[in-house]
């Protein structure tokens, strides 16, 4: 094995797209959301498993991670959701040709888009009340007056999106507030004539505790890959979490009572023992902010990182070392026989998104479990 790698086990990713299709219902499309190298997981591989395991679309942010989707031999629906077409025209072309649908966020889009008589899918994203992105409510019989209208003809507008705000509240009354505003746009497109029969609101924290909010399909990230995106690890879904990141220890030296480690010297042992130098730091993904909170896992015991995170490396202290940490063993950092990405978060003060998008630099992807 590498000295720092991601494993990613790729039976976890279909076993939770198989609970999350079964979960949301035969009558609810289930969009799996891929953007960011699917969440750090290796977005080819992944897509793969979740297209012979229940996925019907997949969700991407950009043209180029569409684009890249299509070449890898994927089927099904993509939609992609930020795009500019003043700084890549032809690439707009080019992703309508390969039936890759374009969610459109403004009217400036929209009439780009109708001017430039290229024939495609569209779906119009709308304001409801998160205020980041999406056509707002006074600009709606515009766009949809637009669509409709003969100019229009080449594109298909398969339905309309917006986004929850609130989602990991799921008793939150702005979850509701958002699902109204959406019924509202969805009126307001099939009273100018507009079909829109594939709408979605919900991503992974909707899909899972609002079946009110699921409407026709439903986009979800963050649980196909096993990790809750609520608070406390719930939902009702039993996810199993599909990356362990893993490192190495380099080293392993004593330390004197009153003697320091790292830069700054900012951690002091109270007592005698010894230290253990860990494969992983900052340049690898591994914020420094992660000093004094984080613990790793070695042989199946928890020990504290000490000191500040280098560019190279960590240390962790073993205490009196009585379960003899060497060189050479293996260190979870987050995932399978250690701590999970969202007790990681939790002790950061972050989201576990973010903490299964940390690794990168040295680290390689080790893949395992391929589902046929």
């Amino acid at each position: 094995m590498p000295l720092l790698s991601t494993r990613i086990n790729l039976n976890a990713i279909a076993h939770n797209v198989s609970a999350l299709k079964e979960h949301v219902g035969a009558d609810v499309q289930l969009m799996c959301v891929v953007k960011a190298d699917a969440y750090g997981h290796g977005v080819v591989d992944v897509a793969r498993v979740m297209e012979r395991s229940g996925a019907d679309a997949f969700g991407v942010a950009t043209i180029g991670e569409a684009t890249a989707l299509r070449d890898a031999g994927i089927n099904a629906p993509i939609l992609a959701w930020l795009w500019n077409n003043d700084v890549e025209p032809g690439s707009v072309s080019s992703a309508l040709a390969a039936n890759v649908e374009l969610a459109i966020p403004s009217l400036e889009q929209a009439r780009f888009l109708v001017d430039s008589k290229i024939p495609g899918k569209v779906c119009v994203k709308v304001e409801t009340g998160m205020h980041r992105n999406g056509i707002d409510r006074a600009d709606w019989d515009e766009i949809f007056a637009l669509l409709a209208s003969e100019e229009a003809a080449h594109l298909e507008v398969t339905g309309v999106m917006s986004h929850l705000a609130c989602a990991d509240e799921p008793g939150n009354e702005h979850n509701a507030l958002q699902g109204a505003q959406l019924r509202a746009a969805i009126d307001c497109a099939r009273s100018h004539g507009l079909n829109v029969p594939v709408n979605h609101l919900a991503a992974s924290g909707g899909a899972i505790a609002r079946e009110d909010l699921r409407f026709e399909q439903v986009r979800v990230g963050v649980a196909c890959y096993g990790l809750s995106p609520f608070d406390e690890e719930s939902g009702g879904v039993a996810l199993r979490p599909a990356m362990t990141w893993a490192a190495t220890v380099l080293n392993v030296k004593p330390v004197a009572a009153g003697e320091s480690t790292s830069y700054g010297l900012t951690w002091r042992a109270e007592e005698a023992g010894y230290l253990a130098v860990v494969s992983v730091g900052y340049a690898d993904g591994l914020p420094r902010a992660v000093q004094g909170v984080f613990d790793v896992t070695i042989g199946g015991k928890r020990y504290p990182q000490v000191g500040r995170v280098c560019m190279d490396q960590i240390v962790v202290s073993l205490g009196a070392n009585e379960f003899g940490v060497a060189i050479g063993d293996e260190v979870i950092l987050f995932g399978e026989g250690g701590v999970s990405a969202s007790e990681v978060a939790r002790a950061v003060g972050t989201i576990n998104y973010e903490v299964v998008c940390w690794p990168g630099g040295r680290t390689r992807r080790v893949v395992e479990g391929a589902v046929e």
